[in-house]
């Protein structure tokens, strides 16, 4: 790619902030299950299949872009153009709509065809459908924070870092169905009394809060899921790039996330995301 190229790493992240919007508005009218499900196997919203089409039509017709994949489709869209390959969750925590709490969408974008490893990504994001729209976005280990209004980026905060104090923590699964070190380890996170539960059920929005206050959100290996729920190359990879960027540590329990081998597009993997000393004595209990 020359000076004089566009750069498809740009006119992913602009496409998909310029779209936000949309996916908001969408949301309306769309609030009702449909009749399929996920490769996952989890029933399908309406939103969840709309705003799926919706992106793989835009990001697969951008110059540059190899690949389109999606936790929704269980087929890759083939776009010719391989430089980079775009990995989405559409709509994480549509699960939500019914009680029009928390929603995002969540990106990665690499420099492999899919799936591939995390350390593959060349850049990755959320946007996150709070009270205000905003996206967050990590690039040449920097992550920067934009709101989005109009189809327009506004930038609110560069360089972002993850606090030193770390003041949130949410764990996603059933209790029961935890493994007992990892439970061991969350009653030492909520014997602080410094520390503030935060959990929502969109796990953009509880890793949002990391990001913003510093802490912990882990959605573990259960007893009935020894990988967890999160996919990889849509959640965990995009994830911890963006957290890792940040001066934080991600673990699938033993090692980073960007280090975990893909087998398969919609393979699953545990996620801890966080500070670092948090993310440390994890994987000491975890060992």
């Amino acid at each position: 790619m020359t000076a004089s190229d566009p750069d498809p790493i740009d006119d992913v992240v602009a496409t998909i902030a310029r779209s936000a919007a949309e996916i908001r508005q969408g949301l309306v009218g769309r609030r009702g299950k449909a009749d399929d499900e996920n490769p996952s196997g989890e029933t399908q919203a309406e939103a969840d299949i709309w705003a799926d089409e919706l992106l793989a039509d835009r990001l697969s017709s951008i110059d540059g872009v190899g690949q389109y994949a999606s936790e929704e489709r269980s087929e890759i869209i083939d776009a010719g153009d391989e430089r980079v390959y775009v990995a989405v969750d559409p709509l994480d925590g549509s699960s939500n709509l019914k009680s029009n709490n928390t929603m995002g969408t969540v990106f990665g974008i690499y420099d492999e065809p899919l799936p591939a490893p995390g350390s593959a990504l060349v850049a990755s994001g959320w946007v996150l459908y709070g009270p205000i729209t905003t996206m967050a976005c990590a690039r040449d280990g920097s992550v920067t924070k934009y709101e989005l209004t109009g189809g327009e980026r506004t930038v609110v905060e560069e360089d972002i870092t993850l606090p030193d104090d770390p003041l949130v923590y949410g764990f996603g699964g059933r209790v029961p169905h935890w493994h007992d070190d990892f439970r061991e380890y969350v009653r030492e996170i909520e014997s602080n009394p410094d520390h503030k539960l935060r959990y929502g059920g969109a796990m953009i929005g509880d890793v949002n809060q990391v990001l913003t206050y510093g802490g912990i959100f882990a959605y573990p290996a259960l007893e009935d899921s020894p990988r967890g729920k999160l996919r990889l190359q849509f959640e965990g990879n995009p994830i911890a790039y963006l957290i890792e960027a940040a001066g934080g540590r991600s673990s699938d329990g033993s090692q980073s996330i960007l280090e975990v081998e893909p087998t398969d597009l919609h393979d699953r993997v545990p996620l801890h995301v966080g500070n670092a000393r948090l993310i440390d004595r994890l994987e000491d209990a975890l060992a």
